[in-house]
């Protein structure tokens, strides 16, 4: 989700994707709010758990997953995720594969993560946005470190943001035009995968298209697609499955649910979690 969706570029983003989509756009991203207040500032120190290690730590704890289930409405596919071990809960926001949508909100929904830490990347956000959960951080490392052998350089752009901020920048949101309005362009509190600590914005090192449509195509975000799901990082809301997501096309929003997962979705051509694990589209908030 983006950062400054406050910005002219994301005005670009939203008048491309309604000249392309015939849509009003519908923006995953929590931007900034007209005059809100800057988020908060918290410091935690890098994360040292390898991917691997870190993840096998969460599933001591996570909650049986409850995939497969019907939903209340039929679900894009069957869930493919049955052939996977169910060891990680859908609706614990400290759960790996939570899912976080229109139709799902975070319960409760001030969560807030216990293991934030600032990841040792580059960085380009400031305050609670440059910290991610302690699994997604070292996962981050290593994907970041592994970019940047091939030549690539990847930039964390934003990443935690608490629900009080989410709180300021809806309302500022609402109170500038409408709440219908600020429903395309905002998530409402507690509707943000960004709150989880499992998700990212990322910008490419030379600063290039950042949070545009054309950022699809710098170095970062191509790298980012295809190289993704080696450290546990999918694409959330790829190009023309908004119908699902509830958003559009976002190649700078990474969302972390392991490396099993990530590489099954990939190898089986399922773009959402939605479709994956058999749940029902999230188009618009109920």
């Amino acid at each position: 989700m983006c950062y400054q969706c406050g910005s002219p570029s994301r005005r670009t983003f939203a008048q491309f994707l309604a000249a392309g989509a015939g849509l009003t756009v519908l923006a995953a991203c929590t931007p900034e709010a007209p005059k809100a207040a800057a988020p908060s500032s918290s410091a935690a120190s890098s994360a040292s758990l390898s991917p691997t290690a870190a993840t096998a730590s969460a599933s001591t704890t996570a909650e049986t997953a409850t995939v497969g289930q019907s939903p209340e409405a039929p679900s894009p596919t069957p869930s493919p995720s049955a052939t996977l071990a169910r060891q990680f809960s859908l609706d614990d926001p400290a759960s790996p594969w939570v899912i976080v949508n229109k139709h799902r909100p975070l319960k409760p929904a001030d969560y807030v993560p216990a293991d934030l830490v600032r990841p040792a990347v580059a960085i380009s956000a400031s305050g609670e946005a440059a910290l991610l959960n302690s699994t997604t951080a070292a996962a981050a490392e290593a994907m970041f470190a592994a970019a940047a052998r091939d030549g690539v350089a990847i930039v964390l752009a934003s990443g935690y943001r608490s629900y009080s901020t989410q709180v300021t920048t809806y309302h500022g949101y609402v109170a500038a035009r409408g709440q219908a309005d600020a429903d395309t362009a905002s998530a409402r509190p507690g509707h943000s995968e960004h709150q989880t600590g499992w998700a990212f914005d990322i910008g490419d090192g030379g600063g290039a298209c950042s949070f545009e449509p054309c950022f699809a195509d710098q170095p970062a975000a191509t790298w980012a697609k295809a190289n993704g799901h080696r450290f546990g990082f999918v694409v959330r809301y790829p190009w023309m499955l908004h119908p699902i997501t509830g958003y559009y096309y976002e190649p700078w929003h990474l969302r972390y649910v392991g490396v099993e997962a990530a590489t099954d979705m990939l190898n089986r051509g399922i773009g959402t979690l939605e479709e994956y694990f058999g749940l029902e589209a999230a188009p618009a908030y109920l």
